[in-house]
């Protein structure tokens, strides 16, 4: 079974978003392995004529990506070392991570797996049989995450045959799914989804990454609301990017509206250092600054913990 497809829905020409959006033709810059794909969605949220539009900055690519900088790597966290099985990362005690799909709705610039080598080519329960027989012979595993790509651009179908078969395992407690699609394509929260993340024994979470307060309006409102209404816990993380949402008012008001839709601030991420991302990077005693104005303004539940994840740790590392 083939993934959804968005391309209908998507920009993909650089010149094309730049003249959508009334921006100068020099800004269009194409970038052969990691090209651009936008859905019109998200550019309705983009400021017109604005080359510095924190959500268009977020999407379009540019030189700087194109500059080697040391220290920025295609693996910056040592990903092909947690491999177990294809498409199966075990990172961490207790959980794994699925790759179910390098397919996305949109190409952040940012992308941590923009270089990803876990081509994953499995459209079956049966291609995902290798990878449900190492979960379900190791007990101490608890929880799988779907993560990609992004699983959500798979039919719901599919997610719901592998939902199930995870759920035959007994040992398993949780599913937690990995998205950005809701805030890219709110129409994508469908009843077929909400069924399968409801239908089955185990607890499911869903965590959405947002980056900005921009990117979300009444649509991606709704469409999360949806989730929890149905009684799918949802939380955020967020990339801390330069340029997008380094200072204190701009997390401040996305912490505030994300608590406001119900969503709980989980994660603020240091920039992980993938080659072509260098110009997004923050420094750690900005971000740890930007902490501690959040503390300093807002309720402790709205205040999401700022990390980074290091190769080789047995967690993510609590910066702040």
């Amino acid at each position: 079974m083939e993934s959804l497809t968005f391309e209908n829905d998507a920009v993909r020409d650089p010149a094309e978003l730049c003249r959508m959006l009334g921006l100068d033709s020099s800004l269009a810059v194409n970038v052969a392995d990691f090209p651009l794909l936008v859905p019109r969605t998200y550019l309705s949220r983009i400021r017109h004529g604005d080359p510095n539009d924190p959500l268009l900055v977020q999407v379009l690519p540019s030189k700087a990506e194109l500059s080697e900088v040391p220290g920025y790597r295609n693996d910056p966290l040592s990903e092909s070392d947690a491999v177990i099985g294809p498409g199966l990362l075990k990172k961490y005690q207790g959980r794994v991570l699925m790759v179910t799909t390098v397919e996305c709705s949109v190409h952040c610039r940012f992308c941590f797996r923009r270089h990803c080598s876990c081509r994953v080519s499995a459209r079956t329960i049966e291609d995902w049989s290798p990878a449900l027989g190492q979960i379900a012979t190791d007990r101490s595993i608890r929880e799988v995450i779907l993560s990609g790509g992004d699983p959500l651009t798979l039919p719901d179908a599919q997610l719901a045959r592998l939902a199930q078969s995870l759920a035959d395992i007994p040992h398993l407690r949780r599913l937690r799914v990995h998205t950005r699609l809701p805030v890219m394509i709110p129409a994508r929260v469908t009843d077929e989804l909400i069924g399968w993340l409801r239908g089955g024994r185990l607890t499911t979470v869903v965590v959405v990454h947002v980056n900005h307060p921009a990117e979300i309006d009444d649509a991606v409102a709704g469409a999360l609301g949806r989730l929890i209404d149905a009684g799918v816990p949802v939380l955020s993380q967020t990339v801390l990017l330069s340029g997008v949402n380094d200072c204190p008012d701009v997390l401040a008001e996305l912490c505030e509206r994300l608590v406001d839709i119900r969503v709980m601030p989980y994660y603020l991420h240091r920039l992980d250092p993938v080659a072509g991302a260098s110009h997004f990077d923050v420094p750690d005693e900005i971000g740890i600054r930007l902490i501690a104005a959040l503390r300093a303004r807002l309720p402790g539940y709205a205040v999401p913990r700022y990390v980074r994840e290091r190769p080789g740790e047995a967690s993510k590392v609590v910066l702040a």
